[in-house]
């Protein structure tokens, strides 16, 4: 039976920086912060999320999490 550890978790921000005049897509960019507590919960991470976003000149786009986990055989 496989058994899965999550041994990492990261919560990146996506800004919109704009609209590429050419393609008239979004111009997006992402800061990332790594090692985020694994036991923190959505709503936590949502508002760490939105409090920086506040800082920031541009937009507040999308908020993500990225988990990381081993998957091994037990």
């Amino acid at each position: 039976m496989a058994v899965v550890d999550l041994v990492d978790s990261m919560l990146q921000l996506t800004f919109n920086e704009g609209v590429d005049p050419e393609s008239g897509e979004p111009i997006l960019a992402y800061k990332r912060f790594n090692q985020v507590k694994m036991e923190a919960n959505h709503e936590q991470l949502y508002n760490v999320a939105t409090a920086f976003a506040g800082l920031q000149e541009h937009t507040l786009y999308q908020v993500s999490r990225r988990d990381i986990s081993d998957i091994y055989q037990s």
